[in-house]
């Protein structure tokens, strides 16, 4: 049986869904802003039903972002208040903390084709801001080699592991959600180096084809899939809000942990959830994760 190392799950959709206040282009950093405590309640949450890492509440934590609504200035205390809310959850429980790093300009969006020394300055930015307070980095949602390149330059000084999780199309898990083929991440894989290479944010469903070309790549390597029913259109348009998106009926805890244990099965060793994924689907996993004879670390 193997060491699983147990992600938690959604962050972001599971404070806007706690909040109670319409969710806004700023997603779960208005959330953050309004009412902080519930950052680190949501982390709490997780490392109680068995997850070992929290995931902080910086994907969407991006000067690109911030500009929009004109707070720009408040990059460094919104990242601080990430931070201080998943050190103080850790703190309670013990694990690990992973600086998340979203997509610069907007989730499964690779058209947008961001400048790579340009990305690389910010993600490096990013970086310096967290690197003292976690224990690594894990690159989210990236939707094609361009977007690849400039986070994995950004992120080469860290002095942390980093992660790099890839999102690829919901009806194909052989190509990146740009269309390019997944296996063309490798090179990049090759020169950066990363500690482990991941699936993230697409349908479960489409998560074994890609987990079977990323284990090529010969670094370990796990998924963390969503539990929407498909990325719309409107949520592709400008400053879009996450009611553009639905729910899945059909991802219950039951059978979410069917998929990832079937990712397991696959040789996987990370495994956790993403957006629409929450505690109750993560404390099901870690018991059968358990029962499989499988030990969390």
């Amino acid at each position: 049986m193997a060491d699983i190392t147990l992600l938690d799950g959604s962050i972001g959709q599971e404070l806007v869904k706690l909040c109670g206040d319409s969710p806004t282009p700023l997603w779960s950093t208005q959330v953050m802003i309004d009412q902080p405590d519930l950052v680190g309640d949501v982390h709490r949450a997780y490392f109680q039903r068995g997850a070992t890492v929290a995931t902080t509440n910086t994907y969407a934590v991006h000067r690109s972002r911030l500009v929009r609504e004109g707070i720009e200035d408040q990059l460094a205390n919104l990242i601080n208040t990430a931070l201080s809310q998943a050190e103080q959850a850790r703190n309670a429980t013990g694990g690990r903390i992973a600086g998340a790093l979203g997509p610069l300009l907007a989730s499964y969006r690779p058209d947008l084709k961001p400048d790579v020394d340009e990305a690389a300055g910010k993600f490096a930015e990013l970086v310096d801001l967290m690197s003292d307070h976690v224990d690594l980095f894990l690159i989210e949602t990236v939707s094609s080699v361009q977007e690849a390149e400039g986070a994995m330059q950004g992120t080469a000084q860290a002095g942390k592991p980093v992660w790099l999780a890839l999102s690829v199309m919901d009806g194909d898990g052989t190509r990146l959600r740009s269309g390019e083929a997944l296996s063309d991440i490798a090179p990049v894989v090759a020169r950066y180096a990363p500690q482990a290479v991941l699936i993230n944010c697409t349908r479960p469903e489409a998560v074994p084809p890609a987990l079977e070309i990323i284990a090529r790549m010969g670094l370990p390597f796990g998924a963390y899939a969503n539990g929407f029913t498909g990325i719309t259109q409107g949520f592709l348009e400008e400053a879009p809000t996450v009611d553009a998106l639905q729910q899945r009926l059909d991802l219950g805890p039951d059978a979410y942990a069917d998929h990832a244990m079937r990712w397991v099965e696959q040789g996987a060793t990370i495994v956790g959830g993403c957006c629409e994924v929450g505690p109750d689907h993560i404390q099901t996993l870690a018991q059968r994760l358990r029962a499989a004879g499988h030990r969390i670390v």
